[in-house]
């Protein structure tokens, strides 16, 4: 696969024979890109947002992505998480409010973004991407243990969660939130509720455009008016290049 894609491109032709040489390379290049991304909390913070990967059996996650070369942590923050949720943290963002692990050789900074109301409209931006958004309470986040794919008390599948777990208690600890902590039974009914999800299509895939809901209202109809694909039409990089990282990998 890879051979033929420099086979037919003139500019690639050139560097065939060092082909294996290039892969490693490309391989140990994106394991450590940083990540940035971002903790979003309710008013109370006692729940946190997380997203659902697209691919099924896909785990929860903060949302977050890699940076671009020369981009700034803050500013890939912002927009990953506009990418992947629909919402825009930029002016919640605090420079210095951040939790950073390092997992191999990759180091993931996460800024914590307090204070989001529980009834906020999520949508992804990005297609086929993110298949699921919902708010969880973070006593049901608990792990077994501190790998970086765990399970968390309710049996959901979690990827990058459980080593932010800790700091982010001591954070809130050090931060208590300016309303009171919300312990009644609807609140707890919120936890896990999904603000934005995915439709299955006859067929079992999932649609290419979904529209925000909100908490207890129906979807909202997209206008699909003449001129309106065209005047949203952009490029979805983000699937160009996880089919790019595919194909190298398949090979």
């Amino acid at each position: 696969m890879i051979s033929a894609v420099f086979k037919s491109c003139a500019a690639l032709r050139p560097y065939i024979a060092h082909i294996d040489d290039i892969y490693k390379d490309f391989t140990s290049y994106k394991f450590r890109v940083p990540v940035t991304g971002a903790i979003i909390l309710d008013e109370s913070y006692e729940r946190c947002l997380l997203v659902k990967g697209w691919k099924a059996g896909a785990s929860w996650s903060f949302p977050r992505g890699k940076k671009s070369k020369d981009e700034e942590d803050h500013t890939c923050a912002v927009r990953e998480v506009l990418e992947e949720t629909g919402f825009d943290v930029s002016k919640l963002l605090k420079i210095d409010e951040y939790i950073e692990v390092v997992i191999g050789q990759q180091r993931v900074r996460l800024y914590i973004i307090a204070g989001v109301k529980e009834d906020t409209v999520f949508a992804p931006l990005t297609k086929k991407e993110i298949s699921e958004i919902s708010w969880h309470r973070l006593d049901e986040l608990q792990p077994a243990g501190d790998d970086i794919t765990s399970r968390g008390v309710n049996g959901l599948k979690l990827y990058m969660v459980a080593p932010f777990l800790t700091s982010l208690k001591a954070w809130i600890a050090s931060h208590p939130p300016s309303i009171p902590l919300k312990l009644d039974s609807s609140s707890k009914a919120l936890a896990g509720t999904s603000v934005w999800k995915a439709k299955n299509n006859a067929d079992g895939g999932m649609p290419s455009d979904n529209a925000p809901l909100r908490l207890g209202s129906e979807p909202q109809k997209s206008d699909n008016g003449p001129g309106k694909s065209f005047r949203n039409f952009k490029f979805d990089t983000a699937s160009i290049l996880q089919a790019m990282e595919a194909a190298f990998a398949a090979n």
